[in-house]
């Protein structure tokens, strides 16, 4: 799977030479960042096209998750940097365990900062670095390659179905093997890179996007938000704290003083502080509507004896 002709690169949508930048060593900085701006552009229509099968994806990935799934993400380079980024933010904005939104890179953890040669063409790999994490059926994996054609992650995704997970395939190339080989494929048309294969660019930007969308979108419909409110944020430094407390009020709409107290009682739990400062019930009250809930806040506003 490691070779590949010099016609079908050309095939591929991410090694198109791009007209509208032909001539970009010619211009002066500004315009250089203002011909990138236009490209950049066109990143959000390219997802928005592709949003119902993001939205496909999401519900899928819950639906696995609430059955005691996990989300891997697996990629090589860019792709794979960006998908160890998104894992790595879960634990801190969701208060997650670690290994349940997981970032697989080719090459490992040195393939974090630098460049890693070759591996990324070694699909057998990408199987064995799933078969590391004992993937299931109720696991959803996440193939991430701008080209669709990463031997590393075809391998991975190759693997994935074997085992019965479900596959996922983000792709900036309408011609990517990736998208015929998935459940679910989100293909992204963002058109040839500015500077002509260099996919942390446009194609990595809607990957970032996509994968926000993923993570976000599935922690929203588990109940990790009240509203739009992060709340079941780990506090784990000054600057969370505080965000607590704030959220605390927000939701609330408790002053600093008394948000901060009540959060404080509830051993730092927002959801606990939240449903006592709204319903005013007892902590040990709200604990329980909360277990009843399944932890999602909005249902254990309402008394469920």
């Amino acid at each position: 799977m490691g070779g590949h002709s010099d016609a079908a690169i050309d095939r591929l949508d991410t090694e198109r030479v791009n007209p509208d930048t032909a001539h970009i060593d010619s211009l002066s900085a500004l315009k250089i960042v203002r011909l990138m701006n236009a490209e950049d552009a066109r990143v959000a229509q390219a997802v928005e096209n592709a949003l119902p099968e993001v939205a496909q994806a999401v519900e899928a990935i819950a639906e696995r998750m609430r059955r005691g799934g996990r989300l891997i993400h697996v990629g090589a380079g860019t792709s794979g940097r960006l998908g160890v980024l998104d894992a790595a933010e879960c634990p801190p904005t969701f208060n997650t365990p670690p290994d349940l939104v997981v970032g697989v890179i080719a090459g490992g953890r040195q393939a974090l900062w630098q460049a890693v040669e070759e591996v990324e063409d070694r699909a057998a790999d990408g199987g064995a670095d799933l078969d590391a994490l004992d993937i299931g059926e109720q696991d959803a994996v996440v193939g991430i390659a701008a080209s669709g054609r990463t031997p590393y992650v075809l391998g991975a995704v190759d693997r994935a179905r074997e085992l019965g997970a479900l596959t996922i395939g983000v792709l900036c190339s309408r011609n990517g093997a990736l998208g015929r080989v998935v459940d679910i494929a989100i293909a992204l048309n963002v058109g040839p890179e500015v500077i002509s294969g260099s996919t942390r660019l446009k194609a990595g930007t809607a990957q970032k996007m996509v994968l926000n969308m993923l993570s976000t979108g599935t922690m929203v419909l588990l109940g990790k938000t009240y509203g739009n409110l992060m709340v079941d944020v780990r506090a784990t430094n000054s600057k969370l704290r505080q965000r607590a407390v704030t959220i605390v009020q927000h939701a609330t709409g408790l002053d600093h003083e008394t948000a901060r107290d009540l959060l404080t009682a509830a051993e730092g739990d927002v959801k606990r502080a939240i449903v006592t400062g709204i319903t005013g019930v007892s902590l040990a009250e709200a604990a329980q509507r909360l277990r009843v809930s399944g932890g999602v806040v909005r249902p254990a506003l309402f008394d469920t004896h």
